[in-house]
């Protein structure tokens, strides 16, 4: 694209005291950004409705051009494309938006407009439960329709968690952030941050040193829901940003999905009351995912079924196997000899049982020899 066009887009994004949608608006009437500035002196020959407001924005542009400029040279020296709104690479659902951003800068090598998109979103205060979804889900969609970008946030919780479970399965994952590529909040999350440029990429609307914000997280938000087809919220306390983002989502006209959890769990309230209210689908696994979106015909997963892939909760079961997991959904996390005293299993028998349905992605071990059903 002409760099022109994109030092003249960033320039625009920079009037922020204006609504998102109202830019757009702008941008689509005039048909570029370049045209809105070559207008700027006289801009009701373009938008004979523009309010004085906006006319005076216009007329004193000229410092927002100058620091457009230096974020374009600060991109192109630092590997970040700067992809405008009428761009080929723009993401196209995000262009469906009627407060999409008129920038967006990208660095990353993930097809954001790739067949299959879904986000992944929910608490910060992520439980081993939700861990567990997280690793199975992603898991099991990596087998059975890998060809799936997995968006989320970078925060803490289910977000990075969501990030990593994607790396692990070789899928490609985008972080959407709520500040510059200049910097990763939180910094905990730089490494992960690294490997997913390499395997995926990181997202933002946000021009180089701006300030971490409260409210840029929730207006990250419109873009996590806005790049796919789906919103998925695997673990939410009553109030959090997953449930601003699948709101957001059901605004947009997309899916949006949730995992049901244990009924007065804190952080699966969220889900529940979602799911109760007609807000999401229930979910339980990536195949009825998959099943819902319609993406059943997708030759990965015809070859699934022909392979038998299991999708059930739980594969098949010895009778002792069985008698572990019963005891473990009954009373979970304990250690072994709990576990002994309550299947009646002598100790060394049982530690092969435990370490069997840990290969088969049952049982984790947790801090202090603690078993850990993956329900």
């Amino acid at each position: 694209m002409n760099p022109q066009e994109i030092i003249n887009t960033i320039a625009l994004t920079r009037l922020n005291y204006f609504s998102l949608p109202g830019l757009v608006q702008l941008y689509q009437a005039a048909g570029s950004a370049t045209a809105i500035v070559e207008h700027r002196n006289n801009i009701g020959d373009l938008l004979p409705d523009a309010s004085p407001r906006l006319k005076e924005a216009l007329r004193t542009i000229d410092d927002s051009l100058q620091r457009a400029e230096a974020e374009y040279r600060w991109a192109e020296d630092n590997q970040v494309a700067a992809i405008a709104y009428n761009d080929e690479h723009y993401p196209q659902r995000l262009r469906e938006c009627a407060d999409a951003p008129l920038m967006l800068f990208y660095r990353g090598n993930a097809d954001l407009n790739k067949a299959h998109i879904v986000s992944m979103v929910g608490t910060r205060h992520a439980t081993p439960y939700g861990r567990d979804l997280i690793d199975r889900f992603v898991g099991e969609l990596s087998r059975i329709c890998p060809d799936v970008l997995i968006v989320s946030g970078l925060a803490y919780g289910i977000d990075i968690m969501s990030h990593r479970a994607a790396l692990h399965n070789r899928m490609e994952t985008v972080a959407v952030l709520a500040h510059g590529l200049d910097e990763i909040y939180p910094s905990a999350h730089r490494d992960t941050a690294s490997k997913m440029t390499a395997c995926g990429g990181l997202l933002t609307e946000f021009t180089s040193m701006t300030r971490i914000d409260k409210k840029n997280f929730v207006q990250r938000n419109r873009i996590v829901a806005g790049l796919a087809d789906a919103t998925i919220l695997v673990e939410s306390a009553a109030t959090g940003g997953g449930l601003i983002t699948t709101s957001i989502a059901r605004s947009y006209d997309r899916e949006v999905f949730a995992f049901p959890g244990m009924v007065g769990a804190p952080y699966s309230e969220g889900c529940n009351l979602l799911i109760r209210d007609n807000g999401a689908a229930l979910i339980t696994s990536a195949y009825d995912f998959v099943k819902a979106m319609g993406w059943e015909q997708d030759q990965q997963l015809q070859q699934a079924r022909q392979q038998g892939i299991e999708r059930q909760l739980f594969p098949d079961l010895s009778p002792e196997e069985q008698l572990v997991t019963d005891v473990l959904l009954k009373q979970n996390d304990l250690q072994i000899n709990m576990l002994s005293i309550q299947t009646n299993l002598p100790i060394a028998q049982l530690s092969a049982l435990l370490f069997t349905l840990e290969m088969k992605g049952l049982v984790r071990t947790l801090p202090g020899a603690v078993y850990h059903l993956i329900r």
